[in-house]
């Protein structure tokens, strides 16, 4: 059992990462737009068995891959956020008014998407994560650009500059990172995390300070954070709704897991600026500035985007601040992608992209309207889903360890609250519009149709099943792993 055992810890990390990329391959190549429906829920659903195997393994270094308390959880949420969004795909894909080759596209894209998502978190080596990141963003932008009209062309036009800035940036920071730990290696450059961490007390504080810098700089660009941020409103609004699923659920984490990376590296060094006191910066000015943008927004899914630009830098303040205040921020991602997955859903089913158009939803389509409901209620930091657990102990540590945060900080979590809770109103008790409910101009089926509400509308549920089990009761053994990854991250 044991040498059996020993033969999977390298296999399976290996595994998850190739499938989605082979299959997406393979997709692609597939004529029938149905069978490739049911064949990227397979891969997806494959995906999610393999990430739950992954957690069975003992945490530790394979080559090039590792696992951890901090990439483990990310993984299994990403696995999860995966499968929900292609079995939403397959029943949504009529209503994206898809050709049978761009629906094919959607999904090879898709499927490559999660195997560099997927590689990203597992990847020891900091360029392998670089390569990773810049594969699923590059993926993420073909998707964008799959409605082909003009707003998604300029969508994706302006996610690839913005992007492309940020993944080279990024790079830039790797690079300096290798040269300033580069004596201390005999000459022998290495960007493994394990070789970094245990050179970076004796490297050159000031290169580590550069290098961190740009790496912030660069992947908070792919998080979301300010200020590189402007991509993400209009990349969600224009692409498929599978695409602002996984944007707002995966690729933020994807690359602030890498900034985290990074600062376990650069904080082990007494001379370097302290990586945390960065991380809040961009934080906090991400947080008020999406706490006031989400006022003016009337698209929707642009509401969303803002919404995710605020939570991520939520939790990059918690990140910064470290200790128990990053056991905080662990939690609000996981729970901030699975109610955001969940309202991207909804909104999708709805079939409306202008918020006044979900206007009285809760009557015209009860069911429909109250779930969407109760997932803004989610999003608003109410109790007793997760996303209120995770705030109140984040304002409690930056309340505790830096009073004039608390401020700023309260301010930016009372007005994101009230933003949203405006929308809840109208969608609650507000008069339907003329047209609510309607759907897009529908395009080739998929699924049989008794099979379609289930498909669209279980995804929905799930993850705020899982949004409200975080929140009332988290399980101990997730606690622990964590409390663990608070204490990796710093």
């Amino acid at each position: 059992m044991n040498e059996a055992l020993a033969m999977l810890v390298p296999t399976l990390p290996g595994l998850l990462v190739a499938l989605p990329v082979i299959g997406g391959v393979a997709l692609g190549a597939i004529p029938s737009l149905r069978l490739a429906a049911w064949l990227n829920i397979a891969l997806a659903a494959a995906g999610f068995a393999l990430a739950l195997a992954l957690a069975a393994l003992p945490f530790g270094v394979n080559g090039l891959l590792h696992i951890d308390a901090l990439n483990l959880p990310l993984l299994l949420l990403g696995a999860l956020v995966g499968l929900t969004t292609a079995c939403f795909s397959a029943a949504h894909l009529p209503a994206e008014g898809f050709t049978p080759l761009t629906g094919r596209a959607s999904h090879a894209a898709f499927q490559i998407f999660l195997g560099a998502h997927h590689l990203a978190l597992l990847a020891e080596n900091l360029g392998l994560a670089w390569v990773a990141i810049e594969t699923a963003t590059l993926a993420s932008v073909s998707m964008v650009a799959l409605h082909r009209g003009r707003a998604a062309i300029e969508a994706a036009r302006k996610f690839l500059i913005m992007a492309g800035l940020g993944i080279a940036l990024a790079l830039f920071g790797t690079i300096v990172l290798a040269l300033a730990t580069q004596p201390l290696l005999g000459g022998e450059a290495s960007l493994s995390l394990g070789v970094l961490r245990g050179v970076a007390a004796q490297a050159d504080g000031r290169l580590l300070s550069l290098a961190f810098a740009f790496l912030l700089v660069g992947y908070g660009t792919q998080a979301g954070l300010a200020p590189l941020h402007s991509w993400l409103p209009d990349a969600q609004a224009e692409g498929p709704v599978a695409m602002s699923a996984v944007l707002s659920g995966l690729l933020l984490n994807a690359a602030l897991h890498a900034i985290l990376r990074a600062k376990t590296v650069v904080g082990l060094n007494p001379a370097s600026l302290s990586p945390g006191a960065l991380l809040l910066g961009l934080g906090l000015v991400s947080l008020l500035l999406a706490s006031m943008s989400l006022w003016r927004r009337r698209d929707a899914r642009r509401f969303l985007a803002w919404s995710s630009i605020g939570h991520v830098g939520l939790a990059a303040i918690g990140f910064g601040l470290g200790g128990a205040a990053s056991v905080a921020a662990m939690l609000h991602l996981l729970g901030h992608s699975l109610v955001k997955t969940a309202i991207v859903f909804a909104v999708g089913r709805a079939g409306r992209r202008d918020l006044a158009g979900l206007a009285g939803l809760a009557t015209a389509r009860p069911i429909l309207g109250w779930s969407l409901v109760t997932a803004m209620l989610a999003l608003a930091g109410l109790p007793p889903f997760s996303l209120f657990a995770s705030e109140f102990l984040l304002l409690q540590q930056g309340v505790t360890r830096l009073p004039w945060l608390s401020l700023p900080l309260a301010l930016g979590l009372l007005l994101t609250a009230l933003a949203v809770l405006r929308q809840v109103h109208a969608i609650a008790l507000g008069l339907a519009a003329p047209s609510a409910g309607t759907n897009l101009p529908p395009g080739p089926a998929v699924l049989p149709p008794h099979l379609v509400p289930w498909m669209a509308t279980v995804p929905v549920y799930l993850h705020l099943l899982l949004a409200l089990l975080l929140g009332l009761a988290l399980p101990s053994a997730l606690y622990a792993v964590l409390a663990e990854a608070g204490r990796i991250a710093g």
